[in-house]
Order: C-alpha cells, then structure tokens, then sequence
C-alpha cells in the first residue's frame, strides 16, 4: 500500500512540477515581484501537501526585504519548505540547476548558483546577493554548505554574510527540522546526505507515512560592526538552539 501510495504522490508531484514550468515561461513575465512571491508561497505548499509533508511554522515570518535568511541544510526538501512560509531568492550550488526537471524549475524561480569548488565563485555570489538585498528583496542561503541529518548544525561559512555586511542588511536565523508527525521523533525519510541519492531521498519521502517539517524562525540581526566570522559563529549557535527547541 504504501508503494501504490508513493506512486500516486509522485504522478502528482510530477504534474505539480510541469505546472509550475509552465507558469514560470508563460505567466513569471507579465507578474510584479509581490505576485511572484504569492504564487511561489501557494505552489510550494501544494506540493507539500502532495508529497505528505505538513508544516509547522514558529516564529515571525517576514513578507519583505531587505533580509538575508540563514537555514540549516537537511534536504533537497529545505526550499520547498521555507517558500512555502517565506518564499525568498536562494542561493544553491549549481549541481542543483542540472537536476532533471526540478533544474529547470529552480533556475526558473531566480535561484543564484554558486560553484562551491571555486573559491572565487563566492565573490561573484556575493555582488549578486547584495544587488538582491539593495532591491529589498529577501534572499537565503544555507552556510553549512551541505547537507547535514539534522541532529546538529555544521559550521557555518562566512564568506556570503559580507553582502548583509556591505549592504546593511540584517540576518534571519533560522532553524529548518523534520519530525514524526506523530511521535515527533525526528524522521530520517528526507534526508540528503553521504551517498544517498537524490531519487532515492525523494522516494524514501513519498512512501513515509507522512512527515512533518519545521520552521523555526529567529529574530533579525544587523551586523552591529561584528567581521563577518565571528558573526558566522553566532549565527551558528543561534540556529542549533533553535534547531534544539523543534
């Protein structure tokens, strides 16, 4: 049952997918920022309710920039999630843009790529994350750099903080958790991590008896003169004891 049950999420998933597509090429152009964000945030719990995961929301949830969100990384599942509370410009490796089929959807979204194996790169992201911040936009990144299974926050890297530094802008933390929906125990089902594979991440979500994700979401912080490591740390802290409360 639970394999029939998969397979209905993921032909609906996929449909949700070529939907979504089709709006980014015919109806993203015509669209204010403001109505992009709406049909971001509704798209993206649409899908959660299609692949089973509900969502838990705590804290303030900020509709307007400028902000830059900092976000432990578990899942390939962590974008959906926070768009579906807060949709914001990302910042994702670019392996993420060659994913078949979900690729073209988040390079459509306006995802920023970054090439984590050229330390160069960072600046380029940088420029770009600041342009984003200046237009009030609100753009996240996860400084972890990779994935980790959730029961403690990696170090975070500083280099993408410089561009809330250079603008001003203050900081988000916050902390992204997947759970049980029943016993609240932590689930491992969308995991991202080692070896795994991301079909078989996905696949291992479908046929879950239901997961629950959870956002929670600290207090923004300006710089207050702080270089930008030493704030890397902080940040780090405050997400794994929001990260402890879910």
């Amino acid at each position: 049952m639970n394999k029939l049950r998969a397979a209905w999420r993921a032909w609906r998933a996929i449909v949700h997918v070529l939907r979504g597509l089709w709006i980014i090429r015919r109806e993203f152009g015509r669209m204010t920022e403001a109505q992009k964000r709406l049909v971001v945030r509704e798209w993206s719990l649409q899908m959660l309710a299609i692949l089973g995961v509900s969502l838990e929301v705590r804290g303030p949830v900020h509709r307007s920039g400028p902000l830059l969100v900092v976000a432990n990384h578990i899942s390939w599942l962590d974008i959906l999630v926070m768009n579906a509370c807060q949709p914001a410009r990302f910042v994702s490796k670019a392996d993420a843009g060659h994913w078949p089929v979900l690729g073209a959807l988040i390079r459509g979204a306006g995802t920023l790529f970054i090439e984590r194996e050229r330390r160069r790169d960072a600046m380029r992201v940088v420029h770009l994350m600041a342009e984003r911040l200046v237009d009030h936009d609100i753009v996240a990144v996860f400084p972890e750099g990779t994935t980790g299974d959730g029961r403690s926050v990696l170090p975070f890297h500083a280099n993408l903080l410089q561009a809330a530094i250079s603008t001003g802008a203050p900081v988000m933390p916050v902390a992204l958790g997947y759970r049980d929906p029943v016993g609240r125990t932590i689930s491992d089902a969308p995991l991202f991590i080692g070896d795994t594979t991301l079909a078989s991440s996905i696949w291992r979500t479908l046929c879950a008896d239901g997961v629950l994700a959870v956002v929670n979401h600290g207090s923004p912080e300006p710089a207050h003169g702080r270089e930008r490591r030493i704030w890397a740390r902080e940040l780090q802290e405050t997400v794994g004891r929001l990260a402890a409360d879910i």
